[in-house]
């Protein structure tokens, strides 16, 4: 283990190694490949010059990640969403001209940190439920067993340990009931870019709206999200 370089307690200490993952180079970069995939398999469906055979390629090599070609490239560009488009390319030679086709460095930037932030989120509500559970057992095993509560600091009348673990499930429940919240309250990016006029996806499809809108959607609908930003 290096002991040259920054490291967060958060990683070392606390994280799970399922919570690790989420926040991997691994996670961020294939979630940046299926974003692309989706893309491209949302241009062919409506219309761009886009084949089933290009996007298959895309999907196939979503995990096929060099990293020493991304690192290499990124130093005579300086530019990470294109060193790793590149990368990407060499990994899918056929569909290298269609890779981030009108899209900008946000639309793998911030919707991937949607999607890793969903995911996190997603995380936390399925360990919420485990200690949920647990508690809800402890409470009932301990329901009649007797113990002093406490109010300012000092022993107060008589409870029970059941009674008291049922305030500790109210917090955790509490604390579920918003991460729900929060996580059906995400919205995609989806395709608008960096300044949010998607012009660049107005010229490929001709000035057609509605295409754009659609082309937005399908993104979102792959990328299990069941809306977009709207502004």
């Amino acid at each position: 283990m290096p002991y040259n370089s920054y490291e967060s307690p958060f990683c070392t200490r606390y994280a799970s190694p399922e919570m690790q993952f989420i926040f991997s180079a691994d996670k961020k970069f294939s979630t940046w490949r299926k974003l692309w995939t989706a893309l491209a398999r949302a241009e062919m469906e409506l219309g761009l010059p886009v084949t089933q055979s290009q996007v298959d390629e895309l999907a196939a090599n979503i995990y096929n990640i060099d990293y020493d070609i991304a690192s290499e490239r990124e130093k005579i560009v300086r530019h990470d969403v294109m060193a790793h488009v590149y990368a990407y390319g060499e990994a899918a030679p056929n569909s290298k001209g269609i890779i981030h086709l009108g899209a900008t460095s946000c639309y793998v930037g911030d919707n991937t940190d949607i999607i890793i932030m969903k995911e996190g989120l997603e995380l936390l509500r399925q360990k919420l439920i485990a200690v949920i559970s647990n508690l809800s057992a402890f409470a009932l095993e301990y329901a009649d067993m007797p113990c002093l509560a406490y109010t300012h600091l000092q022993p107060a009348q008589l409870t029970t340990v059941g009674k008291r673990a049922s305030l500790w499930i109210n917090e955790f429940l509490s604390d579920y009931e918003e991460i729900l919240h929060r996580i059906d309250s995400l919205a995609l990016l989806g395709s608008k870019g960096t300044t949010g006029t998607q012009a660049s996806f107005m010229e490929l499809f001709d000035g057609d709206g509605k295409k754009v809108t659609e082309l937005e959607q399908k993104i979102a609908d792959e990328m299990g999200f069941s809306k977009v930003i709207p502004v």
